[in-house]
């Protein structure tokens, strides 16, 4: 299959049968899309002069973190209910330091599949940060506490998403 042909067949997919697909296969068609990748860190890892660069990080990609503290800072009210920066961006740290931990893998296929735990885990995180907020959100919104409860499930697996699709290793 071409790239091009399974990346638009993934697009069409509904998003939980490719989460369920990424989970139950280890990976699906993003393991075989992003494999080389994986191949190519570990091969720059494996050299004499290779070296890890130092931490960084941004919060939460995308701009989120970056577009959340705009958004507080113009509407106080916004900022009220949901703090200054996403609630969730210690899940967003703690997944990128996942992914700079990924440079310890010693094959392919053990980056591959830290990555996929990473980003599992950063889904749940975000949910888990939901059910902590659920009830002062629904609250402060006069909304039912599933309503919260289901937006944060949709953020969660869109930035599952997002990190499936947009991230992968880096190699220098």
């Amino acid at each position: 299959m071409h790239l091009r042909s399974a990346v638009v067949l993934a697009l069409l997919l509904p998003s939980s049968t490719f989460a369920q697909s990424e989970q139950s296969e280890s990976g699906g068609i993003s393991k075989t899309l992003e494999m080389p990748a994986h191949r190519a860190l570990i091969a720059r890892i494996g050299k004499d002069d290779a070296t890890l660069a130092p931490f960084e990080t941004d919060g939460c990609s995308g701009g989120l973190s970056e577009v959340w503290r705009l958004v507080s800072s113009q509407l106080p009210d916004f900022a009220e209910a949901h703090e200054e920066a996403p609630p969730w961006e210690a899940c967003c740290v703690t997944h990128d330091h996942a992914y700079h931990g990924i440079a310890a893998a010693q094959t392919a296929e053990a980056s591959f599949d830290a990555r996929l735990q990473a980003d599992v885990k950063l889904r749940s995180c975000v949910i888990d940060t939901g059910e902590t907020r659920k009830a002062g959100v629904a609250d402060h919104y006069a909304v039912e506490v599933e309503t919260v409860e289901q937006a944060y499930e949709m953020i969660a697996e869109s930035m599952y998403l997002a990190v499936r699709f947009g991230g992968g290793p880096c190699s220098g």
